[in-house]
């Protein structure tokens, strides 16, 4: 139904920044919400942040809080994460995801996965 590619990873330094993009296509995109997850090194893959339909409501997981920053531009089809003062603990494939559903507050909340973006931060 809809298909969705990641791009902005890269490596960074610690307290950095970087901005990964989402393009969704094959799909009404105002009709998913957009999700944000990551998988470190020996790590299970974790939720980031969700986004609902129109935009509206947000959520983070507590380790990204304040840090992060998830958005989406409709008219573009497309979702955001702006992701400030990054940490080595950061590191990690990032993955866009979309859900049919209209909850955005973990994975069971998403039906499509993009194939990832690596982010590395070093110090």
């Amino acid at each position: 139904q809809v298909q969705v590619g990641e791009s902005g990873g890269g490596l960074v330094q610690a307290g950095g920044s970087l901005r990964l993009s989402c393009a969704a296509s094959g799909g009404t995109f105002s009709s998913y919400v957009m999700g944000w997850f990551r998988r470190a090194p020996g790590k299970e893959r974790e939720f980031v942040a969700g986004i609902s339909r129109r935009g509206g409501g947000t959520s983070y997981a507590e380790s990204v809080k304040s840090r992060f920053t998830i958005s989406r531009d409709n008219s573009k089809n497309t979702v955001f994460l702006q992701m400030n003062s990054l940490q080595v603990e950061d590191t990690g494939v990032y993955y866009c995801a979309a859900g049919r559903g209209g909850r955005y507050y973990g994975p069971l909340d998403y039906d499509y996965w993009g194939q990832g973006a690596q982010v590395t931060v070093s110090l």
